[in-house]
C-alpha cells in the first residue's frame, strides 16, 4: 500500500471463523494495536426488526423471543419435536406459507440453511425433498455425481472456476439441458454459463445449503432447521451467523432443546494462530 493510503477492515468477529486456518480479524482486534469502532445502528432492517433484536439476544447468550401474537413479523419459530415432523413442516413453510404471506418466490427468494450436510435435516437430504416439492425432475434431466438436475433447479457452484468466472458459493438456476451437445446451462445473475455433463461435479442442488457455505451472503428469506441430531455443530456463532443471513424474514424450524443448546454453547475449538503474538512482538520491537 502507498504511504498515503489507509486500510479499513470491516467484519463481524461474532460470526463463524474462516473455513481455512487462522482467525485474522479476531487476532487483529485482540492485538489492540489499531483503533476499533463497533457499529451498533441498524440500516439493513428496520431498527425494530425481530431478526435484529433476536440476533443480539443470541449473541448475548439469551434465548430469542419466540412469541407470536398473530401479527405479521420477520421472525418466526416453528416447534418441531421430531426430525420427520420438522421435514414436513419445513417443506410446507418454504413451498406454501412464505410465498402466500410474503409474496416471495420459494426457489429464488427462500434459502434453507442447515448446521450440517448429513442427517434427515442436513442439506443433502433436504435438497432431495425440496426438489421433489418445488421442482420435480421431468423428462429433461441429467443425473451425475449423485444429483439429478433439471430446468428450474437452484444450484450452487462449489469451487472457483476462473475460466467460467463463477466462484465457490455462487447461486444460479438451471436454464436448459441439451442432451445432443451433452451440456447443461445455468444462469448466474443474468449470465449463461455452460457445463459439460462430465463437469457437473462443480455443481450441487442449492435449495438447502450449510450455514458455513452461506457466510458472506444474504437472502430475502432464511429457513433454519435445528435438531439435537446436529449436536456437534450446535453453537452460538453458527446460529447467529445463520439468523443474520436473512434480509426480510427468518424462520426457525426447530426442537426447543436444540435451539437452547445452540444459544448456550459459546465454546468453539481453539485455533492455534500466532498473528496476535507476531503483531504485538513487532510493536514491542519498534518501541
Amino acid at each position: 500500500m502507498p504511504d498515503a493510503a489507509a486500510l479499513l477492515i470491516v467484519g463481524d468477529v461474532d460470526q463463524l471463523p474462516s473455513v481455512g486456518p487462522g482467525q485474522v480479524l479476531a487476532d487483529i482486534i485482540a492485538s489492540e494495536l489499531i483503533p476499533i469502532v463497533y457499529l451498533t445502528d441498524v440500516f439493513r432492517q428496520a431498527s425494530g426488526s425481530r431478526v435484529i433484536t433476536n440476533a443480539h439476544r443470541i449473541n448475548r447468550g439469551q434465548m430469542p423471543d419466540l412469541t407470536n401474537d398473530g401479527a405479521l413479523s420477520d421472525f418466526y419459530f416453528i416447534d418441531a419435536a421430531e426430525p420427520a415432523d420438522a421435514v414436513a413442516r419445513l417443506i410446507t413453510v418454504v413451498r406454501d406459507r412464505i410465498p402466500k404471506a410474503f409474496a416471495l418466490d420459494p426457489i429464488r427468494d427462500v434459502q434453507v440453511l442447515c448446521p450440517m450436510n448429513r442427517g434427515d435435516l442436513g442439506a443433502r437430504s433436504l435438497n432431495m425433498e425440496l426438489q421433489k416439492a418445488l421442482n420435480p425432475p421431468g423428462v429433461a434431466r441429467v443425473e451425475r455425481f449423485g444429483w439429478t438436475f433439471g430446468p428450474g433447479d437452484k444450484v450452487m457452484q462449489v469451487e472457483n472456476n476462473y475460466d467460467r468466472e463463477v466462484d465457490n458459493g455462487d447461486l444460479g438456476i438451471v436454464l436448459r439441458i441439451d442432451h445432443e451437445e451433452g451440456e447443461l446451462v445455468v444462469v448466474f445473475d443474468g449470465r449463461e454459463v455452460r457445463y459439460g455433463f462430465g463437469e457437473l461435479d462443480e455443481l450441487v442442488l442449492a435449495y438447502a445449503t450449510t450455514i458455513h457455505k452461506s457466510q458472506g451472503s444474504e437472502y430475502p428469506a432464511v429457513v433454519i432447521p435445528l435438531a439435537t441430531q446436529h449436536y456437534m455443530m450446535l453453537a452460538r456463532n453458527l446460529l447467529y451467523t445463520g439468523v443474520t443471513r436473512g434480509k426480510r424474514l427468518v424462520v426457525l424450524v426447530s426442537q426447543r432443546k436444540a435451539l437452547a443448546i445452540a444459544v448456550r454453547n459459546q465454546n468453539s475449538r481453539r485455533r492455534w494462530a500466532k498473528l496476535r503474538e507476531h503483531l504485538t512482538g513487532i510493536q514491542s520491537g519498534i518501541r
